[in-house]
């Protein structure tokens, strides 16, 4: 059957379908784009996933059904359904919902990317989730029918890779302002510590006072340092608990808590009820048959 079948239609025919495909964007674009995550489900039963906070903001082009949020990281805005969606960096779940028909293509955003692809920094769509066509215009929309059109997920990557790879590089020679070397810094090394560093000894490694990092930091990625390191480190214990999950190894929440940064595993507990909505297992349990299908689902708006 060809892969550009309506979704429902193959339902009909009881032909339920759950695709996921991964891929590296252009080595150009890797300093500011992680990955691509395409996603395909149809026939399947109606589920609830929860969007997690991560260290990268979230562009979603849908294939076929808008992507339905029912609640936003920031409560004041109400819920919608979005055909493509651009969203900031948060400290707290989304949550998405679908009846058993869902398909798109997630982008892990670095927020150093967003002056390149937006045309302003990540700080301005901190917590919140808009239509991508309203902070990149054309872009989105030339995206969202070519990749609509393509007829396989390698296809599909590769208009990603085409249309990004000719912004960005208009966005170089047009020599436009870019994060200050200090927010940079400050950024990587949140990551390469897994958010483990101290508040004191990054203003210090910067040169710049604490007050003045947290606010050119919070101007340029959404969130202060502070909240970037618990965001950081939770996305690392996540992601190693994922991995533990799905290759059926002991989870010992005891050691994963002490090996990224947690007090003990009370404390570990406490941040994913804060992050995740929910304490590790029980996250786990509601989550699993995402993990085990990869990214079948948008995961982290």
């Amino acid at each position: 059957m060809a892969a550009t079948d309506p979704p429902r239609e193959q339902a009909e025919r009881r032909e339920p379908i759950s695709e996921a495909a991964a891929s590296l964007p252009a080595p150009p674009l890797r300093p500011f784009i992680a990955r691509y995550n395409g996603y395909k489900q149809a026939g399947v039963p109606p589920a609830r996933h929860a969007g997690l906070p991560s260290p990268y903001l979230t562009v979603i082009f849908t294939l076929d059904e808008p992507l339905t949020i029912a609640a936003h990281p920031d409560p004041a805005q109400p819920g919608g359904d979005y055909v493509t969606l651009a969203g900031g960096l948060h400290s707290v779940p989304a949550l998405i919902t679908h009846d058993g028909y869902q398909s798109g293509i997630q982008l892990a955003l670095s927020p150093f990317g967003a002056r390149a692809f937006f045309g302003f920094p990540a700080g301005e769509l901190a917590s919140i989730d808009v239509e991508a066509g309203e902070v990149c215009g054309t872009l989105a929309a030339e995206i969202h029918e070519r990749v609509r059109a393509a007829m396989s997920w390698p296809d599909r990557f590769a208009v990603l890779d085409e249309v990004l790879s000719r912004q960005l590089l208009a966005y170089q020679r047009d020599g436009r302002p870019e994060a200050s070397a200090e927010v940079g810094f400050a950024w990587q090394r949140l990551l390469g510590t897994g958010g483990t560093i101290s508040m004191s000894a990054l203003a210090a490694e910067t040169g710049w006072s604490g007050r003045h990092l947290r606010t050119r930091f919070a101007a340029e990625t959404g969130l202060t340092p502070k909240a970037a390191a618990r965001v950081v480190r939770f996305y690392r214990a996540r992601r190693l608990l994922q991995r533990r999950a799905e290759s059926g190894k002991r989870l010992d929440l005891a050691a994963l808590a002490v090996h990224c940064g947690y007090y003990d595993q009370a404390h570990l507990d406490l941040e994913f009820r804060a992050l995740a909505g929910a304490p590790p297992t029980i996250w786990l349990a509601r989550e699993f048959r995402n993990l085990q299908a990869g990214a079948v689902a948008p995961a982290e708006p």
